[in-house]
């Protein structure tokens, strides 16, 4: 496998936790970074190891030593960052949510193919071991038809209304930062798009959800029912439940390394631990593509990426959720 050669985009929290995750990739490596603050970018590369550091993105998008980027600045940043890096020939691995709407999830998904490069959306709870094992489970018919599927992952975080969490101008909300989560886990586990959505949540002083409640029916019958938020916690479980038997993820699903399979009395225990800290899964996928000659994955298609961002624009218009730079 040819190595791959990273560029990071935007050195904030998420950035620094898949920088090392990376480093535990055989085969990846760490070249450049990208900052709009030149000082930031050189102390982020002398502390992962990059060769190179620039003060703004379109000088990390025109390096003709990156193969791919991770896009790692705000939600609404989302968009336009990813496609200039497309358009400059890079690979694109876009944090999570993809995009603020699924419009703009077309239009990064429209470039890309333009442009023949890779594209993924950096979901790294898709690549993990245990939720792979779990997929397998279902594959092979060992919970037979999946009826039911729950999940929760809310958190009570500080009070800063300025702050990404809280600030509708950078599309803050409980619903992008981890009702992506809940959502694409129940993608994962039912492999279908809901047919019928209700949602209720609560929107705070800020103009954003800080808590919600998400129901999904599908065309089967199954459901899943979802909870997220930023200023309550809950435990981070997760259980898909099928006619003959039951899958739990029984702490930090998001990020866990267990999967136990419950089919009757028998129990079956799956766990493996990360290499590092769980985002090192997703760019070994990205690099077993890149190494295929594919310019996205089959565990987590465009195409799916794009009809998770119209489930989330469903929710958000049933709740009433418009971001200021939405109204322009």
């Amino acid at each position: 496998m040819a190595e791959v050669r990273w560029g990071i985009l935007a050195p904030g929290r998420i950035a620094h936790k898949f920088a090392a995750g990376l480093a535990a990739v055989d085969g990846a490596r760490l070249v450049a970074v990208g900052s709009r603050d030149a000082a930031r970018a050189v102390e982020f590369a002398k502390q992962y190891g990059a060769e190179r550091s620039y003060g703004s993105y379109e000088e990390l998008a025109k390096d003709p030593g990156v193969d791919m980027v991770y896009v790692a600045n705000p939600h609404n940043f989302h968009k336009d960052s990813s496609i200039l890096c497309l358009e400059h020939g890079k690979g694109v691995l876009c944090e999570k949510p993809f995009t603020v709407s699924a419009r703009e999830a077309r239009a990064v998904a429209d470039a890309a193919k333009r442009n023949k490069r890779f594209l993924m959306e950096a979901m790294w709870t898709r690549f993990l071991p245990s939720m792979q094992q779990a997929r397998a489970w279902i594959d092979a018919g060992l919970i037979g038809d999946v009826r039911m599927v729950q999940a929760s992952f809310a958190f009570r975080g500080g009070w800063d209304p300025q702050g990404r969490l809280l600030n509708p101008n950078l599309a803050g909300g409980g619903l992008l930062d981890v009702g992506i989560y809940v959502t694409s886990f129940a993608y994962w586990m039912t492999r279908k798009d809901p047919v019928q959505i209700a949602s209720a949540a609560h929107i705070g002083e800020t103009g954003v959800d800080e808590q919600a409640a998400l129901t999904y029916r599908y065309d089967d019958g199954a459901l899943a029912s979802l909870l997220c938020g930023v200023r309550t916690s809950t435990q981070h479980i997760a259980v898909v439940y099928g006619t003959d038997g039951w899958i739990e993820f029984p702490a930090s699903f998001w990020n866990g390394t267990k999967a136990i399979l419950h089919r009757g009395e028998e129990q079956v225990v799956f766990e493996k631990p990360h290499l590092a800290n769980g985002y090192e899964w997703q760019a070994i996928e990205v690099g077993r593509c890149l190494a295929e000659g594919r310019t996205e994955s089959a565990i987590l298609p465009v195409d799916e990426t794009v009809r998770i961002m119209k489930t989330l624009d469903t929710v958000r218009g049933q709740i009433g959720l418009v971001y200021p730079f939405e109204k322009e």
